[in-house]
């Protein structure tokens, strides 16, 4: 990562505001310690801002400096952060925030509190004009620091061990579990993307680089759809809709894994769905493909948990704002339905799935490679843009689910089978499919 400055903040710096003696609130000592910071630092405020080329991308990059009065939030801080989203706006940069704070500095009370409004407002100008946002939480990022910079940016990187949470060290409950404070907590409870190690930091952040943000000169005007990956598995079409459903459940299927690995030249994946929750079943990330990005967001044929359908539908949403085409790969026997879904909320996860691939702008591709359970299926399933596998089936419910709910005995399982008409040639004939893949 180089950076390339214009002055000290790589842009205009906003014009220091004549302020009372000791701040807003006339605190006793704030201009000491203020100049003590400075000369501590060589600072003149707790963020410094820059333009960088990071990965051969120009970004705007805010630096915390935690020396700097705990890298607490001021009025003078919201003037530079404010100053550098506007510049990022104007010239159609990425913003990378490398956080490292206590939260709002009490020597200016509310006013310092009411920054949090003008950070969160810049950051919504920013997405809203397609910008990416990645944000790399240092040791430690509390307060409304995380709650803003952070935990709003559209890819979150952290260091190991850093402290990271809304609720700074001193003010948690005294029998608090400190594990659910660290970058690796958070990442547990799918608050994060990834825990990076510091000698990787500089190369993960120039492969999101190189992911989210396309050279100028090869923006194309339209989004082109993802084309379907070919066919890794069997390659002959089943005999019956039994035979289809046996192929699909067959332990040595071409999974996730290998059609990804297959597909993309390299990627990098996102974690979590922002809302406690992590499903190991499902992964989503961006790739590289012929020399563009694609989204993607993977089915592994597992019942699929309402955390797995809230990051793919994350994914998605993101992937249609900054202008990138999704391909999701549909492989489950159903959506998870034990208790413990139902109270992580199974209905509305899956509905927000369907919500946003209907309203996505951007081309979203589907192939079935698997499984094809139900609604939990079908949530991830583009409408219109859906191709399958010869060893895959979908069905509007398992055919052993079919045969109980018809007081069928076991004996007419195959026979519901066929009369469900599952196979790929059967999905083909009855428009619910495009085409069925060939192998490469």
């Amino acid at each position: 990562m180089t950076t390339t400055t214009t002055g000290r903040a790589g842009h205009e710096t906003p014009a220091a505001v004549s302020a009372p003696p000791d701040g807003p609130l006339g605190w006793s000592g704030y201009d000491d310690a203020r100049a003590r910071a400075r000369t501590l630092t060589g600072e003149e405020e707790s963020v410094v801002t820059a333009l960088a080329t990071i990965g051969g991308r120009e970004s705007v990059v805010l630096s915390f400096e935690f020396r700097y009065l705990g890298g607490s939030l001021g009025e003078r801080t919201g003037d530079r952060l404010e100053a550098a989203y506007t510049h990022a706006r104007e010239r159609g940069l990425p913003v990378v925030s490398l956080i490292a704070t206590g939260g709002s500095r009490m020597q200016e009370g509310m006013r310092a509190l009411t920054q949090l409004q003008r950070v969160a407002r810049q950051s919504a100008l920013n997405r809203a004009a397609g910008l990416p946002q990645i944000a790399v939480l240092r040791d430690p990022t509390t307060g409304g620091g995380w709650a803003t910079l952070g935990a709003a940016a559209d890819v979150i990187l952290a260091l190991p061990g850093a402290q990271v949470g809304f609720a700074g060290s001193r003010v948690r409950p005294p029998d608090a579990d400190p594990f659910a404070y660290s970058a690796e907590g958070q990442f547990a409870s799918g608050q994060i993307d990834a825990v990076v190690l510091p000698d990787q930091l500089r190369s993960t952040l120039q492969r999101w680089m190189h992911l989210l943000v396309p050279p100028p000169e090869s923006r194309p005007r339209t989004v082109e759809p993802a084309p379907p990956p070919y066919a890794l598995g069997a390659t002959g079409l089943p005999e019956t809709g039994w035979g289809a459903v046996v192929r699909a459940r067959e332990p040595g299927r071409p999974r996730a894994e290998a059609y990804l690995r297959a597909y993309f030249d390299d990627h990098e994946e996102i974690s979590g769905d922002r809302c406690g929750g992590v499903d190991p079943g499902i992964r989503c990330g961006f790739g590289r493909r012929e020399g563009r990005t694609i989204a993607f967001a993977a089915q592994c044929g597992t019942a699929t948990r309402p955390a797995g359908f809230r990051t793919a539908a994350r994914l998605v949403r993101l992937a249609d704002r900054l202008g990138i085409p999704v391909l999701t790969l549909v492989d489950t026997p159903g959506a998870a339905n034990d208790a413990e879904a139902e109270r992580a909320g199974a209905g509305a996860a899956i509905a927000d799935v369907f919500a946003a691939l209907a309203t996505a702008e951007v081309p979203v591709t589907s192939l079935l490679i698997g499984e094809g359970g139900s609604g939990g299926a079908l949530a991830l399933a583009a409408p219109g843009r859906l191709w399958a596998t010869p060893d895959s089936y979908f069905s509007v419910i398992a055919p052993e689910l079919a045969a109980a709910i018809l007081k069928r005995d076991e004996t007419q399982i195959h026979d519901t089978a066929d009369q469900l008409r599952i196979r790929p040639q059967d999905l083909l004939e009855l428009g619910v499919i495009q085409g069925i893949v060939p192998p490469p």
